[in-house]
């Protein structure tokens, strides 16, 4: 039985993020934004192509623009939630839609916070680093339970 490798909550070096944008000017301002995080940034143009880069390697976090091409944020959203496989994945919609009822989508969708454009990019850092912090204390306690599980089946048998 080994002992849970837990990561410092402060410590999002190395974390995965997605962006999905159908517009090169959004995606590489954020991505230039997310610099100073050193966190590990990929792309996607469009929801398909997010669905088929989820599957390969599941992200910390997903930044997820909603007005898209072949499939929707909305519906992406929708999708990664639905699977047990990816419904930890913490999403952030980042959209041009401001209405309340958009707002209210995303969220029913399964999105965990929503910002509009034009994006602040200190709003932008604050959310995404307590985002991906919140990912963290899930995952920890995650390993932390299983451990606890292991030390109660030890316990049983002997």
């Amino acid at each position: 039985m080994t002992e849970p490798k837990l990561k410092l909550i402060d410590d999002i070096t190395g974390c995965d993020i997605l962006i999905v944008d159908d517009h090169v000017q959004n995606t590489e301002l954020l991505q230039a934004y997310l610099e100073e995080l050193s966190c590990h940034v990929r792309v996607a143009i469009d929801g398909v192509e997010a669905l088929e880069q989820v599957e390969v390697k599941h992200p910390d976090l997903i930044l997820l623009d909603i007005m898209m091409p072949r499939l929707s944020g909305f519906e992406v959203c929708q999708r990664i939630k639905d699977d047990s496989a990816t419904a930890n994945i913490s999403i952030l919609i980042i959209t041009a839609l401001a209405e309340m009822g958009d707002v209210e989508k995303g969220i029913d969708c399964g999105a965990d916070d929503f910002l509009t454009k034009p994006v602040n990019k200190f709003e932008l850092l604050t959310r995404v680093k307590s985002l991906l912090r919140v990912r963290q204390l899930k995952s920890n306690l995650e390993r932390t339970l299983q451990y606890i599980k292991e030390i109660e089946k030890e316990e049983l048998k002997g």
